[in-house]
């Protein structure tokens, strides 16, 4: 595994990232369970077993170095709400820093869906693979399908290269031993700043929201995580 992929809790103004733990299971299991008719195109977990078993493959993956997964908890009410994961860490041979990967893996409780919480967690792991590890790519995929994770995917700033045919198989409920068409999207090293500054913008307004509803808000960050024009790690 590179050395330099290290886990470490990535902190911002309404989700916190913590490096995933079977401690999470619990708390992961009522989040998965909120409202499923959301999951339509995503694998999520369920129930106490399904659960747990997720948690120990992640682990399993992370100790093998095939990615790095996160619990998501909402600053808000400290609960995890999901996970995310780096995937397809990619370095040269020999070599311990990583120049791409894939941010993806990724589900979110209902409750946490359309908060700015996906938002914050895509900048916080973005601005990791950026500015600490200095990559110059970054993957996302989504079935061609998914009409909502695209257009989130495109007002992240992420550019759409194209769609794979029969990529990888379905995740969706009844087409078990199907392939699906991949949609796939990137971040390059040069657009970083223009994108970080865009995101940060976003995460911003959704702090304020929630702060002004009692929630989350800048109080909760330090100040250089919420400018728009803070250019330190870009």
């Amino acid at each position: 595994m590179p050395g330099v992929v290290a886990t470490r809790p990535l902190a911002g103004a309404l989700v916190r990232l913590e490096p995933l733990g079977r401690h999470h299971a619990d708390a992961l299991t009522a989040a998965a369970g909120e409202d499923r008719r959301t999951y339509r195109y995503t694998a999520v977990p369920e129930g106490d077993e399904g659960v747990g078993r997720y948690v120990a493959e992640l682990l399993a993956d992370h100790a093998a170095g095939r990615s790095i997964s996160f619990a998501q908890i909402r600053v808000a009410d400290g609960q995890p709400v999901g996970v995310t994961r780096f995937l397809n860490i990619r370095t040269l041979p020999g070599g311990v820093v990583p120049f791409a990967l894939e941010i993806g893996g990724t589900w979110l409780a209902a409750s946490a869906q359309g908060t700015g919480v996906n938002t914050e967690a895509k900048l916080l792991l973005l601005e990791e693979a950026f500015g600490s590890w200095g990559v110059g790519r970054a993957d996302f995929k989504t079935d061609a399908r998914n009409e909502r994770a695209r257009a989130a995917l495109a007002a992240l700033g992420a550019s759409f290269e194209g769609t794979l045919r029969c990529w990888q198989p379905s995740r969706v409920a009844g087409e078990e031993g199907q392939l699906r068409d991949t949609a796939m999207y990137s971040i390059v090293a040069p657009e970083w700043p223009a994108v970080r500054r865009r995101l940060a913008a976003r995460v911003a307004r959704a702090a304020e929201r929630a702060h002004a509803r009692g929630g989350a808000g800048p109080s909760s960050l330090p100040k250089s995580k919420l400018t728009t024009d803070d250019t330190s790690r870009s």
